[in-house]
């Protein structure tokens, strides 16, 4: 009789989806909270922007470009596990980067803690592939719930800071981990990836192919979305003179994601009927226009909160097709080639990101953001491509 509860409780098709996009969004919310301490920290620690940056790489490094790898072992290992068990040790060390004492204190979380999301991310996302829904809509409501936990992540931490104090950050921990053994218990026990042949812990012949190629354009989508979310708050605080603790960057940024959420979420229902290249390349070529006029207009205006949101809701579309598409061009490796789309393409825009510190120290955070958001150019051209080359391998 207990077995057979436990089947029972199992879920599948939407509603497994809608469970993974409650868990991307406890993930991300945890893993992507540096950005809104950064003001903060550059104040506290006394560091300039490379060492800024340098958090900022950290955290991609082991939060993202690890995603390539340990999506691999997610494969062999069970993605029920990988995702919860990420989630779980993720959420519960990312929540102590407010109270880090130290520039060591907070490497070590955001090195330890960011391998937590590597490990959640290929698994959840191999996961809503294989839901039983449909995959465009499925992977699209995963990937909305990341950037709705960034959303409202910001605000969340600086009211707890401004009205009861950084010391109170950590208690957040305690959804991430409920999350988790939610997810570990509702999860289908034998979740498997779409394929039953196993492959290659870390299939290196990915790179040589569409994959590679399509994670190249992630990558190019990455260092603009990048650029914006983390040089955004240093803007608004040394440029634009408010306060490191200021509500406008918190509503900047949750602002940004969650519209990117909506993105991604609306790029899988259209792709029917609008087309899966039309949506990446006109999404991403949208994108830079409206990430370049957010500089120049009033921070707070009605203009500018509308600009943010078009420019968010812009960046983040492409990514569940993307993500779809990487899949389908790699059946025997879901798993990897999620990783590489979903992580390696972060952590290697996070990784690069030191440069646009060090630029950013040299010219001014203008000239460098926007230098960032032109990325946003041959990531379009090469998404399109390579999606054109390989139409007869996909779905739609």
């Amino acid at each position: 009789m207990r077995a057979a509860r436990v089947e029972r409780a199992a879920l599948t098709g939407t509603g497994l989806a809608l469970l993974l996009a409650l868990a991307h969004f406890a993930n991300d919310a945890f893993t992507n909270v540096l950005p809104v301490f950064l003001p903060i920290l550059q104040v506290r620690l006394g560091v300039g922007e490379v060492v800024l940056a340098t958090f900022v790489a950290v955290i991609s490094i082991s939060a993202n470009v690890m995603q390539a790898f340990v999506g691999g072992l997610a494969d062999h290992w069970g993605l029920r596990r990988s995702a919860a068990l990420g989630l779980i040790v993720g959420s519960a060390l990312m929540s102590f980067v407010a109270v880090a004492p130290s520039v060591v204190s907070l490497l070590l979380i955001l090195l330890i803690g960011g391998l937590g999301s590597a490990t959640f991310h290929p698994a959840a996302a191999s996961m809503a592939a294989a839901s039983g829904a449909r995959k465009s809509l499925a992977v699209g409501l995963f990937t909305a719930g990341g950037p709705l936990g960034v959303a409202l992540m910001p605000i969340v931490v600086l009211a707890i800071i401004r009205g009861a104090g950084p010391q109170y950050v950590p208690y957040l921990a305690l959804f991430g981990t409920a999350v988790g053994l939610l997810l570990l218990y509702l999860a289908p026990k034998r979740a498997r990836p779409l394929t039953s042949r196993r492959g290659k812990v870390f299939d290196a012949t990915l790179f040589a192919g569409p994959v590679g190629l399509l994670a190249l354009a992630g990558l190019f989508r990455a260092m603009a979305f990048i650029s914006f979310i983390n040089a955004v708050p240093l803007y608004l605080a040394t440029v634009r003179g408010f306060a490191p603790d200021a509500q406008v960057i918190g509503f900047t940024l949750g602002l940004f994601s969650g519209a990117g959420a909506i993105g991604g979420l609306i790029a899988g229902l259209l792709e029917p009927r609008v087309g899966r290249r039309r949506l990446v390349v006109g999404a991403m070529l949208l994108a830079l226009p409206l990430m370049a006029a957010v500089l120049f207009v009033a921070p707070g205006s009605l203009l500018y909160y509308v600009l943010v949101a078009l420019a968010g809701f812009s960046s983040n579309s492409p990514i569940p097709l993307l993500v779809v598409s990487a899949q389908e061009l790699a059946p025997h490796a879901v798993g990897a080639a999620s990783g590489m789309l979903m992580g390696l393409t972060w952590g290697t825009a996070g990784v690069l990101y030191i440069g646009f510190g060090a630029l950013q120290q040299a010219v001014g955070l203008t000239p460098a953001m926007l230098l960032g958001f032109a990325f946003l150019l041959p990531g379009g051209w090469l998404a399109g491509s390579v999606l054109k080359r390989n139409a007869s391998l996909l779905s739609s």
